[in-house]
Formats: structure tokens, C-alpha cells, sequence
């Protein structure tokens, strides 16, 4: 491997990497600033595994080519295209397709992955491989979704994959989430001077201190900034300026020396940046033999750029945006010209340069590109739908068109990534454009979207979509997608209304569609807006739909059905695809996805005890919502803050966020915000015992005996409701209750229902009948899963059997609860259990927190008498009196809330670790 100064660890560090992946197959993700050497160790580790024999595979990420679909998947399989015969049929020709060799509908996501990992793993068994991905943030959506799948599938194959990326900088589509990762440091300052002394030995003092200040360590920085310098007046008292952001700098420095090359060179140079993959054929064809990839000669001697593999290779992507920098517009547009030429047969390239090259409105080159954005959305990349949509817009000649193309561009900005600014000024763009704006559907769903997030009134802005519904020709179509994103953009404005009426003036549009509405709708309509009537019978193709997720790797998809999944707790059916929303939210994805997956899984960590994520994952929405885009959604994590608080036992905290909430929603006319606000007040007041405002604030949201219509949190403080019932002696209206979410067949909704409709029974059901209820709700699958319900059903029936003087079966179910309440930190409900298990006459083990107010004498005395000796016999082991013994257990047991030994064995051998002593 070749010798990078300052690099000797790192260099070692890849090259145990290299070994291991042309073994046993394994990836690995360096992480650098621009400049840091990233690049260059990259080339260190392909030079390595070229040398053990190793098929070496190259991409190199850019802007450009960032909007073209499996541009980044061409670039490295094009050496293996004669291999693509070993796969199967439907492979082959998915990724033929893909890559542009073949023609055919758009292949599904999974086929492309799948046979990109089967082809590597079939030419790894000849040869070890590795693919080397550099600048992997810039790579295409298609390809970085093809290559984070293959990432996590090399185990056990002979081939590797190493990527590249910038640190602190926006990460792309390349899913990253947990792969081992290298963070490549700037040299130290030994080191960087050695790198400056060995290429620039006659540098003087001055400069060689401005040099170093001012590169920071980076290597690309301590070896073009001495050129830069060296071209300017330069005096050696002259002060060293206040230190820029190094990428200014150096973009200056490469503008400089790029603007020197001969014409010819700089021509040839801008095709290739603006190309993307630098591929001679595609230069020498855009040339038109205007000029020859001799004219390179210039550039490469000059360091700017390299020819590897066939390729014009920059050696950094600074480089290439100063080649840009210093050419006219004029330039640049020939240039696109000459390359939409040479990519006919690449649809989306083609309208990308295109749409670069005119500057007259054609609509030609509009539809054009308008047909490259429908493609682009297919895939899920929504930032290049909206540049599309908004370049076509600016070449469309007829208002109307461009009025339509802005609509359609403001309502995939709001919807798709929560960009509400943006999309607000594309409306703003659309309406000036045409009078006839609003008649569109997009314009009215992203006007509706901008209002939400702009605390406009709810019940108006449903409205105002329901008219522009009604008055659309296109109304009776469910093929048209304008059409269908208004139906769903309808459906949120009904949820968030929480009213019956609104919802059933969605039924109202989609009963009119002719061909009725698409199954992901329905069933999601039918799931979320009122489960208990229609929930049940929607199930089977909830299963069908979740079955087929597994081979559907679509965003809207996956969180369409979260949104069918969420009161039939069936979240974890669709939490990897959440997660997947998530990692790319936090490395600069669309907002909006990053929201909704948030809500989600913070609702699955809830009913699953996992109380700390579900606090952690809130506060990053609440800050997405603050920060970033869909501040309307802020309401949902404060919920959550507001349900964690009032299950711990912070009672002023929850009840202080939770009416702040309330306080939000009514102006705004947003009931289900409400409606959620009071399961946490409820839980608070259950908490501190105020039973009868808990069932006040229940059957506000849902009267007892009833389910309230198309308001599914009502399954939610079902049990809460029957539990405050009980205990404020309205025990007839506890039994409606249980009725009514029997005759709903709620259980039949999850088992956790189930579990909660069972328990509902058995608190509300005579003495003589309670045991039984008990035992079949304890008896149903998954009380694993769902920790917080479980328990309170035990403490219920804990408490049961204790006044039926059944102490022993008391105190196991008590036990089991207190266990259970204590590892989820729900304070009230723990204290609770505690007082049931005394008055069932047996005091709860310490837990560590009480042992730590022991000296280190008494936890001591305290292990040993523990242990089945007499005081006599712990005297004689710590050479103490019987009597200092006796004093200190008369001590120690009023501090641990027990009165004997056997309760004080019990405890020691119930604390998961030793606890650590007080000083004496």
C-alpha cells in the first residue's frame, strides 16, 4: 500500500479492513471534511486489494449525477455487464432495465437490490471484490437504496464494500445506520508540516505559517494553498487574515488555476463536470470533435484532474465546481446542449440537460422534463421532483401549465417534505402565473397543507379543499393523482378535525369515484378513522398488505400502512421502514417522512415500555416541528412528553403540557389534538388517585356505554374509564362500558386490546366473577409485549384477591406488577403496588436506591444476617458486640420499609447489582 504522510494508522487500519472484506465480505464507512484525505486513502485501499489479486470496482459520487437514477449503479457494474447472463431472468432484466441497457416498465426496488447483491456475490466467488464508493452523499436515491441494501448482505461472500462521505454535511440517501464507520482526522500539526516541507521545501517562514493556520490539518488545503499564494503579491509581514471557511478558500484557489488553462482544456473540462461520470466515450461524443481528450493534457499536469479507468476523474469536488465557476452561461448551456445530445436513451439526464440548455419557454422541453419528474417520484426522490417540476414550470410558454406545474411542485414540497415556506411562495408563483390556480387540485391540497401549518382554522380549510373537490371535472376519477393526493390530503384535515361530520364528507368524494377508492386508502380509511366499526372486517387485508410490505421498499407506502397499523398495534410490523425514515430525516431526507415515522414509533415505544426512546425520539420531533418543517405536528410530540410525565408521576409537568395543548387546539378547531391531551390528563389524575376527574375527562372524550364514532382514541382510555368508574362506585356504568367494547368486538382489534377489554371485565364485574375474568385476560398471548397494561391489570387483581383474603395469589400478582412498574419508572402506579403488597402482609423489597442510604457497617450486618446468621454469630465475624449488631439491623429495617430477615434476604437477592455503600 502506498505512503501517505501522517496516514500510517489509518493506512493500516484499511488495509486489515480490505483483508477481511475479500474474506469474508464486509463494508465500511470513512467520514471526513472535504480535503481531509479521503480520496486519496480510498485509492491506498483499491491499489491494496488490486494487489491481492482483488476485482476493484470504482463510483465516484457527484451533484450532477445525484439526479439521475442509478447513475452511481452504472458506474460500478458496468465492468460486470458481461457477468449479468449468471443471473436470473427476472434479475437480469430488472437490472438491465435499471441501468439503462434494456427497455421495460420501471423494475420494483427489492428486484434491483437483490440482483445487485447476487451479482457481486457470484463475481466475489472468482474473484475477491471490492467496491469503492467515493462521495457516496451525492450518489443518485436508486443507487444509494441499491447499495445500503447490498452493504448489510456481504456477510459471508469474498466481496467488500468501502464508501466515503463528507462529515457534518448533508448525508444523502446512502443509509449509513449501523455500519461500522472510520472518522478520518485532520494530520496533526507534525505531520501537515512534513507534507508542506516535502512539496514545498523552499516556502518561506511566513507563508508556511499562513499556510498552516489557516489549512487546519487538511491535505488538499496544505497543497494547493502555496500555489494560490505563490500567484498573488504577497509581503512577509503581511498579517494572516481571519480564517474563512477552508471550502471558499480553496474553491477560490482551484477557480484560479482552472481559469489559466488553455480554452480547449476548460471546454472539455466543464463537459465532464457537468457529464457527471467523466466518461471518455460520452466526452468525445459531446465534442462533436470540436476538441480531443488530448486537450486533458493540460489539466493533468497541473494536478486538477486524472484519467482512471477510462474516466476524467477530479481530484476533488471543489475542482469541479471552479471548472464551472469560471465559464459563461453561454458555456455552460452549449455544453448541456451537446451532452442532452449524446444521452437520448437516459430520459431523466436527457431533461436535466435539456431543461439546462434553454432559455426560451418550449414546451416541448417542458413535458420533457415533466415526464422525468413522474419518474423521479416513482422512486421516492422528491427533491428532484420539485427542481424538475419548477425548471418545466419556468419553460412552459402557456400560463395555465406553468400555473399547473408550480401547484403540482408547491404540493410535493408540503406534503412529501414539509417544506410549507417553499411551498407557499411556489403557490404564490402559481397564482400569478394563471387566474385559473386554484382550480387545480395540487394548488388547492398544498394551499390546504400551508394553511395547517400556518394556525389556520380547521374546519375552514377542510372546506376549502371539499370545494375544490366538488368542483373539479376530474372528481369522478381515481386514476388521476391529483384526485387521489386530495382525497388523502382530505383525510389528515378529517383526522386532526377529529368530527364525524368531516370524515363523511370524504365518504361523500370518495363514493363518487367511479371506479372507487384505491385499496391503500380504503384500508387505511378503515383502520384509522373509526376502527371500532370498521376495523375488524379490514383486518385480512391489513395482513395482506403487510405481507406484501415485505418485498415494497416505497415510503408513502410503509407509512401509509403505519397509519392503518396504529390502533390495531400492528406498528411493529412496519417499524424497520419507520426507522429508515427516520436515519434519512437526521441526515437531511424530507421533514415530513422523518415526522410521521417519529408519531409512530414513539406510539409503539410507548404501549411497548420503551418509555426513555419514546422521550428521546419526542424531543427530536419537537425539534424537527421547531426547527425544520411541519410545525403544525408539534401538538403530537407534546402529547407524548405529556403521557411519559403523567406515567412517572410528574403530575404538574404533564398536566401543565397537556393543557397547553388544549389551549392550542380549540381556536384552531384541531379536536383530535384534544382528544389526545386528555389521555395523559386522565392518566395523571388515575396516578394521584382523583378518580372522579378522570372519569369526568374520559367520558368527555367517549360517554360511557359508548364508542364514540370516529374517534379511535377512545379504544385507548377504555380501561381507564371502566377503572375510574369502578372506583367512584359507577360500577353499572363501568359494565356498559365492557358491553359496549364487546358487542364492537374490540378484542378481536389486537391482542393488547384484547388484554384491556378482558382486564375492563374483570375490574368491572361482580366479586363472585372477577377471578376468572382476571385469569383469562392473564391468560391471553403477548402480555410480554405490552408491560404498563399488563401490570395494571395484575395490580387489579392483586388488589382483588387481597380483599377476598387470597394472600398468597395477592401477592404474586402484586409482585409481578411492582417488578414491572419499577423497571418502567411509573412511580405512581409502583407506589400503589407497594401499599397493596403491605397491607397483603409483605413489605416489597428495597430496591438499590434505598440500600445506597446504608453505611458501609450496616450493608455489611446487613448481607450477613441476610444470610441465615445470628447476631452472635455477625458480632464474632466484624468483632462487634451482639448488642451494636442488634442496634444496627433495629436501624437498617425502618430505613428498607421491612420488618425481618427473611424479608431482608429477599431483597438483597432481588438487586440486579451490588449497591454501592455510603462512607461511614
Amino acid at each position: 500500500m502506498v505512503s501517505l504522510v501522517g496516514r500510517s494508522q489509518e493506512l493500516q487500519y484499511l488495509q486489515a479492513f480490505v483483508r477481511e472484506a475479500t474474506d469474508n465480505g464486509a463494508a465500511l464507512v470513512v467520514s471526513g471534511d472535504p480535503g481531509v484525505g479521503k480520496t486519496a486513502l480510498l485509492d491506498a485501499a483499491a491499489e491494496y486489494a488490486d494487489g491481492l489479486g482483488a476485482t476493484v470496482l470504482r463510483v465516484a459520487g457527484t451533484e450532477q449525477e445525484g439526479r439521475l437514477s442509478y447513475a452511481a449503479l452504472n458506474q460500478a457494474l458496468y465492468p460486470l455487464v458481461e457477468q449479468f447472463e449468471e443471473l436470473s431472468t427476472a434479475q437480469r432484466e430488472a437490472l438491465e432495465v435499471a441501468l439503462g441497457f434494456g427497455g421495460g416498465p420501471p423494475p420494483k426496488r427489492l428486484l434491483v437490490s437483490n440482483a445487485v447483491a447476487v451479482l457481486l456475490r457470484k463475481a466475489a466467488a472468482r474473484l475477491p471484490l471490492l467496491l469503492v464508493v467515493d462521495d457516496v452523499q451525492w450518489i443518485d436515491q436508486a443507487s444509494a437504496n441499491a447499495l445500503s441494501f447490498v452493504a448489510r448482505r456481504l456477510a459471508g461472500s469474498r466481496a467488500g464494500l468501502l464508501a466515503a462521505t463528507r462529515s457534518g454535511a448533508e448525508q444523502g440517501y446512502f443509509d449509513r445506520s449501523g455500519l461500522p464507520r472510520y472518522e478520518l482526522k485532520p494530520l496533526p500539526d507534525d505531520a501537515a508540516g512534513r507534507l508542506l516541507t516535502d512539496h514545498f521545501p523552499q516556502i518561506e517562514a511566513t507563508v508556511r505559517a499562513r499556510v498552516l493556520q489557516t489549512a487546519q490539518g487538511n491535505p488538499l488545503a496544505l497543497l494547493e494553498l502555496p500555489r494560490a499564494l505563490s500567484r498573488s503579491q504577497r509581503a512577509t509581514t503581511q498579517l494572516v487574515p481571519a480564517v474563512l471557511p477552508l471550502s471558499e478558500q480553496l474553491l477560490r484557489s482551484f477557480a484560479s488555476r482552472a481559469g489559466s488553462l488553455p480554452e480547449a482544456t476548460r471546454r472539455l473540462l466543464l463537459t465532464a463536470a457537468l457529464e457527471g461520470t467523466g466518461e471518455l466515450g460520452a466526452l468525445e461524443a459531446a465534442s462533436a470533435g470540436a476538441y480531443r481528450i488530448d486537450d486533458l493534457t493540460p489539466a493533468e499536469r497541473d494536478r486538477l484532474v486524472e484519467i482512471r479507468d477510462h474516466r476524467v476523474v477530479f481530484r476533488h469536488p471543489l475542482i469541479r465546481a471552479a471548472v464551472v465557476e469560471t465559464t459563461t452561461s453561454a458555456e455552460r448551456r452549449r455544453a448541456h446542449e451537446a451532452l442532452a445530445a449524446v444521452v437520448v436513451d437516459q430520459p431523466e439526464r436527457r431533461a436535466w440537460h435539456l431543461g439546462e440548455a434553454t432559455v426560451e419557454p418550449d414546451e416541448e422541453v417542458a413535458k420533457v422534463l415533466e415526464d422525468a419528474s413522474r419518474s423521479v417520484f416513482a422512486r421516492g426522490d422528491y427533491q428532484s421532483m420539485v427542481a424538475l417540476l419548477t425548471r418545466a414550470a419556468d419553460l412552459s410558454p402557456d400560463p395555465a401549465e406553468r400555473s399547473r406545474r408550480l401547484a403540482t411542485a408547491a404540493y410535493i414540497g408540503a406534503e412529501a417534505m414539509g417544506e410549507t415556506r417553499s411551498a407557499a411562495e411556489l403557490l404564490a408563483d402559481s397564482r400569478r402565473a394563471s387566474s385559473a390556480a386554484s382550480a387545480s387540485l395540487h394548488y388547492a391540497s398544498a394551499a390546504a397543507l400551508v394553511m395547517l401549518d400556518d394556525d389556520g382554522n380547521l374546519e375552514t380549510i377542510h372546506h376549502l379543499l371539499v370545494s375544490a373537490l366538488d368542483g373539479s371535472p376530474k372528481r369522478h376519477d381515481a386514476d388521476d393523482p391529483e384526485v387521489v393526493t386530495a382525497l388523502w390530503t382530505l383525510a389528515l384535515l378529517s383526522f386532526v378535525g377529529g368530527r364525524e361530520d368531516l370524515w363523511k364528507q370524504l365518504y361523500v368524494a370518495i363514493d363518487r369515484l367511479e371506479k372507487g377508492p384505491p385499496e391503500l386508502l380504503r384500508l387505511t380509511l378503515d383502520l384509522f378513522a373509526d376502527p371500532v366499526r370498521t376495523g375488524v372486517e379490514a383486518l385480512p387485508r391489513l395482513d395482506a398488505a403487510l405481507q406484501a410490505l415485505d418485498h415494497e421498499t416505497d415510503t408513502d407506502t410503509a407509512q401509509n400502512l403505519a397509519g392503518a397499523t396504529m390502533y390495531v398495534d400492528r406498528l411493529a410490523a412496519v417499524r424497520e421502514h419507520l426507522w429508515r425514515s427516520v436515519v434519512q430525516g437526521r441526515e437531511g431526507g424530507p421533514a415530513r417522512r422523518h415526522l410521521v415515522a417519529l408519531m409512530d414509533i414513539c406510539v409503539d415505544d410507548f404501549h411497548r415500555g420503551r418509555w426513555d426512546e419514546a422521550g428521546e425520539l419526542a424531543a427530536e420531533g419537537l425539534a424537527v416541528t421547531e426547527h425544520r418543517a411541519g410545525r403544525f405536528f408539534g401538538w403530537y410530540f407534546r402529547y407524548h412528553q405529556a403521557l411519559l410525565t403523567a406515567v412517572r408521576g410528574e403530575y404538574e409537568t404533564s398536566r401543565a403540557v397537556a393543557e397547553q395543548i388544549v389551549g392550542w387546539a380549540g381556536p384552531r378547531g384541531v379536536r383530535t389534538a384534544w382528544v389526545f391531551a386528555q389521555q395523559p390528563l386522565v392518566l395523571a389524575d388515575l396516578g394521584s388517585g382523583d378518580f372522579e376527574s378522570a372519569y369526568h375527562r374520559a367520558t368527555a372524550v367517549s360517554p360511557a356505554g359508548t364508542l364514540a364514532s370516529h374517534v379511535p382514541h377512545c379504544l385507548w382510555i377504555a380501561m381507564d374509564l371502566v377503572e375510574a368508574a369502578v372506583r367512584t362506585d359507577r360500577r353499572d356504568q363501568a359494565q356498559r362500558h365492557v358491553r359496549a367494547l364487546q358487542q364492537a368486538r374490540v378484542a378481536d382489534l389486537s391482542p393488547r386490546l384484547a388484554i384491556m377489554v378482558a382486564g375492563s371485565a374483570a375490574l368491572a364485574a361482580p366479586d363472585e366473577d372477577a377471578d376468572a375474568l382476571f385469569q383469562q385476560a392473564l391468560s391471553l398471548p403477548t402480555l410480554d409485549q405490552w408491560p404498563f397494561d399488563v401490570a395494571r391489570v395484575r395490580l387489579a387483581y392483586g388488589e382483588h384477591l387481597r380483599r377476598a383474603r387470597a394472600l398468597n395469589q395477592a401477592r404474586t400478582q402484586l409482585r409481578e406488577a411492582l417488578a414491572a412498574f419499577r423497571r418502567l419508572g411509573a412511580h405512581p402506579w409502583t407506589a400503589r403496588a407497594e401499599r397493596e403488597l403491605r397491607a397483603a402482609g409483605h413489605a416489597p423489597a428495597p430496591t438499590a436506591r434505598e440500600f445506597v442510604n446504608l453505611t458501609s457497617q450496616e450493608l455489611e450486618i446487613a448481607r450477613l444476617a441476610a444470610s441465615g446468621l445470628t447476631n452472635k454469630e455477625v458480632a464474632a465475624r466484624l468483632f462487634l458486640s451482639p448488642r451494636t449488631v442488634s442496634g444496627h439491623l433495629y436501624r437498617i429495617f425502618p430505613k428498607l420499609g421491612i420488618t425481618t430477615r427473611a424479608a431482608l434476604r429477599d431483597a438483597l437477592a432481588a438487586l440486579p447489582d451490588p449497591p454501592h455503600r455510603k462512607d461511614n
